[in-house]
């Protein structure tokens, strides 16, 4: 740890804070959220109409909450996701009817649109303020995504087991029912716990995320620096190639995780042979993806260093991530112990190359966009995989059983890596030795 400034290791560390508070909410709803609008009389068709809601609402929010937190500040926006957030998951974890539930995950995904990138704008401008735009970001956008992946892991597990943990000995999910009168059932309890946590999210936000003072804005002035802002980030992929090929790579990497939160469910099933184990083996695999894809982000700064450079570990990253798509495509039609043990390695793949990619691609966006318009970018790139994670989704829907859609999402993975062949990188930014604390062993996270 030493060699660091203090003012460097403060910044990455609250980076870090910040990733766990926000994600760590996110993870508790994965396994019960589905099974509680369920239990609260919602049909599939109304549960499909919820999650559609709460996806067009990122979609048509993206950029223009990325142009607000690029105009107005940061930890503004962050506040308001979190406090948007808590407002949501207090209406999921509460609710009962239709309309209540909508608007629950049209909050939500107010929420995720407006945090989209802001905390990751916030640490670069942090670092290259005090250190100049060559200082070194790889390291805290990696650590920031294992951060990201151990909340999630950390969530999902927690989440899935504390209603089932509620019903062990003495029933207490069925006190908790009788003191609530119904409204508080054991499902609802990890949702409403991360609503409780968002509050320690803003309260952190509005403390621990100091920026630098902003010329006074009013609101027309506002409204109309976003639709430049926007408009900027929009022609940004047109004029800088290097920035073309992260948008099309994040693209890839939507069509990656359409596929694996579409058909892995089912795949799951298949292997158990009943819905509620297929489910806790489903509930098992995403928790190892999410902690492969932290090891892959943790890995980030070393993989820069033995491919030398960032780009280099792009194309490693994502080409490691397409074998594990092929390797899921190849053992789709089987349940043999052999290729399940070969289909659960390509899993594991998936989720370490995209881990492992994913800080390096940021690290090179963020060298060619300026804090005008850092959040933008990174909104324009998460639109990127979100609007062909949509448009996979319904094409992969629509094949049937096989091994076609994961080796569709796998080919377009190794074109996306196959991009990154060409080097635009300049040789004397090549990345020189890790640092020792550059992510070969984690950081204490307790502010000294």
């Amino acid at each position: 740890m030493t060699g660091l400034p203090d003012d460097l290791r403060t910044a990455r560390r609250r980076y870090v804070t910040v990733c766990v508070l926000f994600w760590l909410p996110a993870g508790l709803t994965i396994a019960p959220l589905i099974l509680l609008f369920s239990e609260r009389g919602m049909t599939l068709a109304a549960i499909a109409g919820f999650f559609a809601a709460h996806s067009l609402t990122v979609a048509a929010l993206e950029l223009p909450t990325g142009g607000l937190s690029d105009v107005t500040g940061r930890r503004t926006v962050l506040a308001a996701a979190g406090l948007l957030n808590l407002t949501a998951l207090a209406l999921l974890g509460l609710g009962s009817t239709a309309w209540v539930l909508t608007l629950g995950m049209v909050f939500l995904g107010t929420g995720r649109a407006l945090a989209s990138g802001s905390a990751e704008a916030w640490y670069v401008d942090t670092v290259q303020a005090c250190h100049g735009p060559g200082a070194d970001l790889r390291t805290g956008l990696a650590r920031g995504g294992t951060a990201t992946s151990a909340a999630l892991a950390a969530g999902t597990l927690f989440g899935g087991t504390l209603p089932w943990l509620l019903g062990l000995g003495p029933d207490l999910g069925a006190r908790l029912r009788e003191v609530t009168s119904g409204a508080v059932p054991p499902l609802a309890v990890p949702v409403l716990l991360g609503a409780a946590i968002e509050i320690s999210f803003v309260a952190y936000v509005l403390t621990a995320l100091s920026e630098p003072p902003r010329p006074a804005a009013t609101l027309r002035s506002v409204l109309r620096g976003i639709p430049a802002t926007i408009a900027d980030g929009l022609l940004l992929g047109g004029r800088d190639a290097l920035v073309r090929r992260v948008l099309l790579s994040a693209g890839a990497a939507g069509s990656v995780y359409a596929a694996i939160e579409l058909l892995t469910p089912g795949r799951a099933v298949a292997v158990t042979g009943a819905s509620e184990s297929g489910a806790v083996l489903y509930a098992g695999l995403a928790c190892a993806g999410y902690v492969c894809s932290g090891v892959g982000s943790h890995l980030a700064p070393l993989t820069a260093w033995l491919a030398g450079s960032g780009e280099r570990a792009v194309l490693v990253g994502l080409g490691a991530g397409a074998s594990g798509m092929l390797l899921l495509g190849a053992t789709a039609r089987t349940t043999d112990p052999v290729f399940m043990a070969l289909a659960v390695l390509g899993f594991g793949l998936v989720y370490l190359g995209l881990g492992a990619a994913s800080p390096n691609k940021n690290d090179l966006l963020h060298r060619r966009v300026t804090a005008a318009g850092r959040a933008t970018a990174l909104s324009v790139q998460s639109l990127a995989l979100q609007l062909v994670a949509a448009l996979s989704g319904l094409v992969f829907g629509a094949f049937p059983p096989g091994p076609l859609p994961w080796l569709l999402a796998g080919a377009a993975l190794l074109c996306a890596a196959l991009l990154w062949l060409r080097r635009t990188e300049p040789p004397a930014t090549a990345p020189t030795a890790p640092h020792p604390d550059s992510g070969r062993a984690p950081e204490p996270t307790v502010d000294t």
